[in-house]
């Protein structure tokens, strides 16, 4: 389960933070999140590991976005892909982990 904030004033919803980014209300509630998203941004890492990852910007139903690690390929992940989380938190990274809805993107 990803928990996230949403802030009592104006309602947006963030990813750990102390302070609301929108109206600096201090006033946040955890919700749990449904799990989907979308990746807005991929990037292969090929530093401090054995094989090549990548890192994600999944933009989450909610409406906050989350730096994490989608499942597969690091090649085959490409901004538009609908994912579902796996995990809530990589043992190593800390970060939530991925897994692709729809299988890896494919051209029109």
């Amino acid at each position: 389960m990803l928990l996230f904030q949403r802030c009592h004033w104006c309602g947006t919803a963030m990813y750990q933070r102390l302070l609301c980014p929108v109206c600096a209300g201090s006033e946040l509630r955890t919700e749990a999140s449904a799990g989907t998203g979308v990746v807005r941004h991929s990037t292969v890492i090929h530093r401090n590991t054995p094989a090549a990852r990548n890192v994600s910007l999944i933009e989450m139903t909610e409406g906050f976005t989350v730096r994490g690690r989608v499942m597969g390929p690091p090649a085959a992940i490409h901004s538009g892909d609908r994912v579902q989380l796996a995990t809530a938190q990589d043992p190593v990274r800390q970060q939530p982990v991925f897994q692709l809805i729809d299988g890896p993107y494919g051209s029109w």
